[in-house]
């Protein structure tokens, strides 16, 4: 068995979906699919029972789970102590604004546990970069927010969390449970430099044109609102500065927290970084809580999506 052959095993034991598998691993659908029923001949038995219903881990597929991710795991610090033998183990990471975010915090511990002899270097940036300086070949991967220019790029999401609109706590709109971005036309916002993404651009200024001060940072945004009662967008679970409120906006889409790294640069290094942020976020074992940062239960306004809940603008 090739080691790469087990990882699209593990891709496709993981998504039930030979499609999103496929997507994820950056091959195509039918190749993946020859792989796996090459696997299957070569171990003499079904790993996966596929129906019009969907696919599913046969007894023998739950055992080969187990035991591909274990070689793999040992295949990857191998790797790496390899790679730290010749003193090439340091990876830059590239995250987007404050690092406050406890999904964030339990993958640090976690990487140093598992990979002592690693050294992260980290990049921290402001909010008009959100590829962290990735394009510029500046860190090896982003633990960022989209959406951005992805050419080029391999981009994994991690979670999404739900959006509102950051006030003065005396505006008139922060008397409301819920907004949508109709109620918040007319009203000057915080925008980025010129020369920011237009696809980072366009999603905080709720799909617009605005106009209003110019912001580089989470807590410029903050005082934007502050002393200019500007509206900006923010993250529904981010503690705002004394004085401001977050109220939901129900039409805005979630922000999504992704990884990103060149698929030109995947080295053993990124992907050990990227299994192990993908098996931390998934296994977070609370949402973020979303009521500390406005004093009122979110719950029922809140839009659906597919995470927890975050800490603003940035990570």
């Amino acid at each position: 068995m090739e080691l790469r052959t087990l990882r699209y095993f593990v891709a496709v034991a993981e998504e039930l979906h030979f499609g999103r598998a496929a997507a994820r691993l950056h091959i195509s659908q039918p190749a993946l699919s020859r792989a796996i029923k090459q696997l299957e001949a070569e171990l003499g038995t079904r790993l996966f029972d596929r129906s019009p219903a969907g696919v599913t881990l046969t007894a023998a597929g739950v055992v080969l789970l187990d035991e591909a991710r274990a070689l793999l795991d040992q295949a990857d610090r191998t790797r790496l102590r390899v790679a730290a033998a010749a003193g090439a183990a340091t990876i830059t990471v590239g995250i987007l604004g404050d690092s406050t975010d406890p999904d964030l915090i339990r993958l640090a511990g976690a990487y140093r546990r598992r990979y002592p002899h690693v050294e992260v270097s980290v990049r921290e940036t402001d909010l008009t970069d959100p590829t962290c300086g990735l394009h510029a070949g500046l860190v090896d991967i982003a633990l960022t927010r989209a959406p951005f220019d992805e050419t080029g790029l391999v981009v994994r999401e991690l979670r999404a969390d739900p959006v509102g609109a950051l006030l003065r706590a005396d505006d008139p709109l922060a008397r409301h449970e819920s907004l949508t971005l109709a109620e918040l036309a007319g009203r000057r916002w915080f925008v980025f430099p010129a020369g920011t993404d237009p696809r980072w651009q366009s999603y905080w200024n709720g799909g617009e044109t605005r106009e209003g001060p110019v912001v580089r940072a989470v807590q410029e945004c903050q005082q934007a609102v502050l002393w200019n009662g500007t509206v900006g967008m923010t993250l529904v679970g981010h503690r705002p500065a004394a004085g401001l409120i977050v109220v939901p906006v129900v039409d805005m889409r979630p922000s999504r927290v992704i990884l990103a790294w060149k698929e030109s640069r995947t080295s053993p290094l990124v992907q050990s970084f990227v299994q192990l942020a993908t098996a931390s976020y998934r296994s977070s074992p609370t949402a973020w809580s979303t009521s500390s940062s406005t004093g009122r239960d979110m719950s029922s306004t809140m839009p659906r999506s597919s995470g927890s809940s975050g800490s603003s603008v940035s990570n």
